[in-house]
């Protein structure tokens, strides 16, 4: 029989979650709504009020060839930073997951990435990768204009995604050792009985039992990859060179605080809620049922 919990005082639990119900209506469904407000609308030339222009802002964002190259270049940015993060951080894992001398110190050093601020990884990967030092200046002296992501958009885009995904190994990494720390040691041990080596027993034991983590983490690293690029792309590239790394999230600040199209960056911000809300929803529903939990 459950055991249900109840107030004598109506008033107590409103109280206890008051400071969560106003901070989801400050920071969600009061922006939400005003975003609304401004998709549908368009500010007069000279102030005064919106007047409502209906589907117009939205006409306007997809008939622009530009917006379509920033939806392309959000999907493969998406797609490399978290195929990236979760392959190099599941390796990782499979490492560490063993009762070996040193395990526990890399086991800690793994998840150190996690804690630092995106802007603050975006100055040090650019540092990094810089044209004139380190290791990307000497081969520049061995083959001038090998490396320039100043001038050539698609090694800029390469450096900002690689520091994205580095920056996703370390929370990818906590949820792989978990999930396979939780596998029966009997399980390997059998498969390594019969001659399998560790790779094969990563891809045929121990993946398919972790599957519901492989699931939850690929919707995140997703969702991640199209809302959380801003600082890293603002910090390390400004959307240049020539708008190509430029993807939604950081067009929809650029259009709205830096060409004031206010009406124009709403809308897309619609477009890319409605694009994570409708990727998480293709998701539960068609990879969740190929996904075994038992």
């Amino acid at each position: 029989m459950e055991r249900s919990a109840y107030y004598r005082n109506r008033v107590l639990p409103w109280l206890l979650l008051a400071p969560q119900l106003i901070l989801v209506l400050v920071f969600f469904y009061w922006p939400t709504s005003q975003a609304l407000y401004w998709a549908f609308t368009l500010e007069q030339p000279w102030g005064g009020g919106n007047s409502w222009v209906g589907l117009q802002n939205f006409i306007s964002i997809f008939g622009d060839k530009s917006y379509w190259s920033t939806v392309l270049r959000s999907g493969l940015y998406a797609a490399v930073t978290t195929g990236i993060s979760m392959s190099i951080a599941l390796v990782l894992a499979s490492f560490v997951d063993r009762s070996l001398k040193g395990t526990k110190f890399f086991q800690s050093v793994y998840v150190w990435p996690y804690a630092i601020a995106a802007p603050a990884a975006g100055v040090a990967f650019r540092f990094i990768f810089a044209p004139e030092s380190g290791l990307i200046g000497a081969l520049n002296t061995i083959w001038p204009g090998l490396w320039n992501p100043a001038i050539n958009g698609g090694q800029a885009l390469l450096m900002v995604m690689v520091c994205h995904a580095w920056l996703g190994i370390g929370y990818n990494f906590i949820f792989f050792l978990a999930a396979l720390q939780m596998i029966p040691r009997s399980i390997s041990e059998a498969g390594a009985m019969d001659g399998a080596r560790p790779v094969r027993r990563l891809f045929d034991l121990q993946l398919p039992l972790i599957a519901p983590t492989v699931f939850f983490l690929m919707i995140m690293n997703l969702i991640s990859s199209f809302t959380d690029s801003f600082g890293l792309i603002d910090v390390m590239t400004e959307g240049g060179p020539f708008g190509q790394t430029e993807v939604m999230v950081y067009k929809i600040y650029f259009d709205g605080f830096k060409t004031l199209d206010y009406s124009g960056a709403a809308a897309q911000s619609i477009v890319l809620m409605l694009i994570v809300i409708a990727l998480t929803f293709v998701q539960f529903k068609w990879v969740e049922r190929r996904v075994h939990y038992n």
